[in-house]
């Protein structure tokens, strides 16, 4: 009886399933401040975060271990990993966001919070539809275009960070604790934008090695 030919890794059906667990927590995120009761509400939606979390580890490790025992890869093993582990840090922000609300026991949602969750949401779904052409990125006519997608969400996010800072420091002196809660708050998920666009440097870096 002939053996079973085992299926080769995917490198890039790995990228696209774990660009997918970022829309995932991205929208856990926003479902979670949209039904905002209280900071301790949130502990159900931080154990879906983890678990979510916990699925896109798992799958950054299958990639870390089959890119050490390959002999040939379909890119340069360094973006490999560099693609894997930018990933994974998209959705280790956004459950650090999630939690953060929790640890500094929120008492209220800042105006320009749900916004920003918003954004972090549309920069994910962005990101997960450049992965659909990365595969492909020396015939797709859309790759770069989406790649850029992915960037304005990143400048959008900055004009963003800087109207709520400045709301902050304008509008809320009287509370300078609350003031310095919500900074940092908000630098977290400012971050997760800035975090999108670095996964869209790196392909974009993929790019120019291959071209």
């Amino acid at each position: 009886m002939p053996k079973k030919k085992k299926e080769s890794f995917d490198y890039f059906d790995q990228f696209k399933e774990l660009s997918g667990v970022c829309v995932e927590a991205s929208e856990l995120l926003v479902s979670a401040l949209e039904g905002w009761e209280n900071a301790e509400a949130l502990l159900p939606a931080m154990e879906k975060m983890h678990a979510i979390e916990n699925k896109g580890d798992e799958i950054n490790h299958a990639v870390y271990h089959q890119a050490a025992k390959d002999f040939v890869t379909p890119i340069e093993r360094e973006d490999l990993l560099a693609m894997a582990h930018n990933l994974d840090d998209v959705v280790d922000y956004i459950e650090d966001v999630l939690v953060s609300f929790y640890i500094y026991d929120a008492k209220f949602l800042a105006p320009g919070t749900q916004e920003f969750a918003q954004l972090i949401n549309k920069s994910c779904i962005m990101l997960n539809k450049a992965m659909d052409d990365f595969r492909n990125f020396k015939k797709s006519k859309k790759f770069r275009e989406r790649i850029m997608e992915v960037n304005d969400c990143e400048e959008e996010g900055d004009r963003l960070y800087l109207k709520v800072i400045r709301d902050l420091h304008t509008t809320d002196t009287e509370n300078p604790m609350r003031v310095l809660v919500w900074s940092r708050i908000f630098e977290k998920m400012e971050k997760c934008c800035d975090a999108c666009e670095h996964v869209a440097d790196t392909m974009s870096t993929v790019i120019l090695r291959n071209s």
